[in-house]
């Protein structure tokens, strides 16, 4: 008997699987699948906020965001392929809703990749390095003090001998927490050196890196700082060693600018998310400098800057819009015919 309710019930779910609308998102469009992974996110901490008085505001705008997503039918015109790309969408840019710093880090990446041309075709015999800088963990009620502790750090970092030759760079700010409640900021820089800074006169060893930041942050121990050149590696597929070289920086670009805050550290504590939020309030966690000073135009954003997060489109759509909202209880997007928009 136990054999046959087994059975039955595995049966069941298959028969509710298959009857599920098929009218998701994620069925009109694989790639869009982590739309529903991010906007889940948010509602979870959108309702950690909800539950403080001193940051309902902060619920009410993200409960909101990404509401209904407007998608239009593009056609790439090398390959006569058609796609959804988000059209029109509104975000509540609160600094650590899941979908708005998902679509930042996105937005970010897609502006440095667009830059790079200009770039390589100014500095073409540049190397670049990727450069982690930790200090010791810090009680979630340090961690403003510890953050201008930091700033002030690498503003002497970038001053010193030794850092000079640096061509550009963009820093952020990541904020991990530890497994005892305490928080762990930490810098990484995408560096654009020279190839003398990599193996010449201007060469900085691992070791010097740990004494210049230990010498910066004027600490009393030594911190862990991780550098590594940017390269090419064998599973890389490409027919010149540029577009290998291209793989290789997207990745770094990407371990840069992501998430400044991962959103499991986010609810897996309540308190420690409303201390870090109080305790990063105001504080910019991306900063650019020398040749790349202006290569993510860090503005505030607009909504359209958050829509075009993906990069340009290859192709043009005609104006109809199809539409999308998100379902709280099913935490999935799905068709929303009425908001739908024909082409004008």
């Amino acid at each position: 008997m136990e054999n046959v309710a087994a059975s039955t019930s595995v049966h069941s779910s298959e028969i509710i699987t298959l009857n599920q609308p098929r009218d998701g998102l994620s069925d009109y469009s694989p790639k869009d699948a982590p739309w529903d992974v991010h906007r889940g996110q948010s509602d979870d901490v959108g309702g950690i906020y909800a539950a403080v008085a001193e940051f309902e505001r902060y619920a009410a705008r993200m409960a909101e965001c990404g509401g209904v997503l407007q998608f239009g039918w593009v056609t790439a015109p090398k390959t006569g392929e058609t796609a959804l790309r988000l059209r029109e969408a509104n975000f509540c840019r609160v600094r650590h809703c899941p979908v708005c710093q998902w679509r930042r880090s996105l937005m970010w990446q897609a502006r440095f990749y667009q830059s790079l041309p200009k770039i390589v075709q100014e500095h073409p015999k540049a190397r670049w390095l990727f450069l982690t800088l930790t200090v010791r963990n810090c009680a979630i009620g340090e961690l403003g003090e510890t953050l201008t502790a930091m700033n002030a750090g690498w503003k002497r970092l970038i001053e010193r001998r030794d850092f000079r030759p640096v061509l550009g760079w963009v820093r952020t700010t990541e904020v991990t927490r530890g497994q005892n409640g305490s928080a762990h900021p930490h810098f990484h820089a995408l560096v654009m050196v020279p190839p003398s800074m990599l193996a010449g006169s201007n060469y900085v060893k691992q070791a010097r890196w740990v004494e210049l930041w230990a010498e910066c942050m004027r600490l009393d121990y030594v911190p862990v700082v991780d550098v590594r050149a940017v390269k090419a590696i064998p599973s890389d597929v490409a027919q010149t060693s540029l577009e290998a070289m291209g793989f290789a920086l997207q990745r770094a670009v990407a371990e840069t600018l992501k998430y400044s805050v991962k959103p499991a550290d986010m609810t897996v504590d309540p308190e420690w998310f409303l201390e870090l939020t109080r305790q990063a309030h105001k504080r910019r966690f991306v900063a650019t400098g020398g040749a790349l000073k202006n290569v993510l135009r860090v503005e505030e954003e607009t909504d359209a800057d958050l829509v075009m997060a993906d990069g340009p489109a290859e192709g043009d759509d005609d104006g109809s819009r199809l539409a999308f909202n998100w379902r709280e209880i099913e935490r999935r997007y799905r068709r929303a015919p009425k908001a739908d928009r024909s082409a004008n």
